[in-house]
């Protein structure tokens, strides 16, 4: 048996936060979908939190499979994945595959996911979000530019990254910036 998986996450979450092309999730749809291969996105930190349904409802890709983290739990810890019915019938009790774990449908993250999701809703969490993110760029753009400091502001929603060229060299560990 052959299995081929690609794992992608939309939103790089390191200090270089280089967005790929616009038409990045679309050509690894294409290409996974002509390979037989499964796209497994990690929306562990996009999920529920840069719109409603993460990024694939923004640029309106479909995973095979789709990997979140405690956001489900209201913060809680708790993770969980979830995808195309033929691929998760084979999850047991259905499938042959058994899944489980010491917080597996615990009942306190379940709770706490679904009240939080809830009250996103009741306020329109990710249009504000959105709108307070708009303003924070704006007001990072602004200030850089006065201040004449060479910088790089990416941000989508509530996610966003400032850094500067310096910063490439600062991150790594000492035993590295010296070769």
């Amino acid at each position: 048996m052959k299995l081929l998986l690609l794992f992608s996450s939309r939103f790089p979450q390191t200090p270089d936060f280089i967005f790929p092309r616009e038409d990045f999730l679309s050509i690894l749809r294409e290409q996974c979908t002509r390979h037989g291969a499964l796209l497994i996105f990690d929306e562990v930190m996009t999920g529920f939190r840069v719109a409603r349904g993460g990024a694939q409802e923004i640029y309106g890709i479909k995973p095979d499979l789709t990997a979140l983290g405690k956001v489900i739990g209201g913060g809680l810890p708790v993770g969980a994945f979830g995808g195309r019915a033929e691929i998760m019938d084979q999850l047991s009790p259905d499938g042959p595959v058994y899944q489980a774990g010491t917080l597996s449908g615990n009942p306190l993250a379940m709770a706490a996911g679904l009240a939080q999701l809830r009250e996103l809703e009741r306020i329109d969490a990710w249009k504000l979000l959105e709108k307070l993110g708009a303003q924070l760029e704006k007001a990072a753009r602004d200030a850089l530019r006065k201040s004449e400091v060479r910088a790089t502001f990416h941000r989508i929603g509530s996610m966003f990254c400032l850094f500067s060229p310096q910063d490439r060299l600062s991150i790594l560990p000492a035993r590295s910036a010296a070769i």
